[in-house]
């Protein structure tokens, strides 16, 4: 059974003649004859009977008829969405790290949906951390992701975004708030709430105590800025944090090293060589031209 044969059997349904049917799908008559024959053997039931010069559907043709609606209207469904895809409108699934989630994701999204070529394109959001991300993009979980570069992924293509500066962050009235210079061995004399060491910014800390020989007193992990920041904020220690909008909703205080300039630098990743609808394009060509700060 072909796809061509049910819109046959349809059309025929539609005009109960087949004559007219053949006039409206542009076969000769005793074409679209053969292949309903063809269809009704392979079925092993009768779709049409006799009726002067008429015809009319059996009640097994009936019932095919209802099966068959459904399936066409699935394939018209189905067109229209390619054919949405194919154009400027599309769906696209991102994902980013907590820092981005308030500020930069949502302003740059709504740029690029204000555009008028853009206006039809929907969107998914994921907040995760760079790891789980990575993994969701090589199986298409996600269309583009941003976080941290990750060594060793050949197939994904990396665009640095944007330049976070590393600042040391206290409880308010701490002791470093009063030194005139803080310095990143200032972090040994207090304890220190870290980055979940399998997170981006985790690795990216760790490799920056080794390559300064440094060695803190990690008190706890956390997963981003926000759980860093409450435990910060009560005086559970001191930690080195990407300087974030997050920042601003905690009562503490925020001080600059003056040994070293620190700077976490965040990526847009989408797979390399890989199809993507005119939409995702669209969003990366945009992030490249309007949406990095490096």
């Amino acid at each position: 059974m072909t796809l061509n044969q049910m819109i046959y059997f349809q059309t025929i349904a539609k005009h109960e003649h087949f004559r007219l049917a053949a006039a409206e799908l542009n076969l000769s008559q005793p074409s679209l004859s053969r292949s309903i024959a063809t269809l009704e053997e392979e079925l092993g039931v009768i779709l049409f009977e006799r009726k002067g010069r008429n015809v009319a559907l059996t009640k097994s043709g009936k019932l095919f008829l209802e099966h068959v609606n459904r399936i066409l209207d699935e394939v018209t469904i189905a067109q229209t969405q390619m054919q949405k895809l194919s154009g400027n409108a599309g769906h696209i699934d991102i994902a980013y790290v907590f820092p981005l989630a308030a500020s930069y994701i949502p302003h740059t999204v709504r740029r690029f949906l204000n555009k008028p070529r853009n206006k039809n394109v929907t969107f998914n959001f994921h907040q995760s951390h760079t790891g789980e991300m990575i993994r969701g993009l090589k199986n298409e979980r996600f269309d583009v992701i941003f976080g941290s570069y990750v060594e060793g992924e050949p197939e994904i293509q990396f665009l640095p975004i944007m330049n976070q500066e590393m600042i040391v962050i206290t409880p308010v009235g701490h002791p470093l708030v009063t030194k005139e210079e803080i310095t990143l061995h200032d972090l040994e004399r207090y304890p220190v709430i870290g980055y979940d060491r399998t997170s981006g910014l985790g690795r990216f800390t760790k490799q920056t105590y080794a390559s300064y020989g440094i060695n803190p007193n990690i008190f706890c992990e956390s997963p981003n800025e926000n759980a860093i920041a409450s435990l910060v904020a009560e005086d559970f220690g001191i930690a080195l944090v990407a300087d974030t909008d997050t920042l601003d909703h905690f009562q503490l205080e925020r001080l600059h090293l003056s040994d070293i300039t620190l700077h976490h630098t965040v990526y847009m990743a989408y797979l390399k060589g890989h199809y993507q609808i005119p939409a995702v394009k669209n969003f990366i060509s945009f992030i490249k031209k309007e949406g990095t700060s490096v």
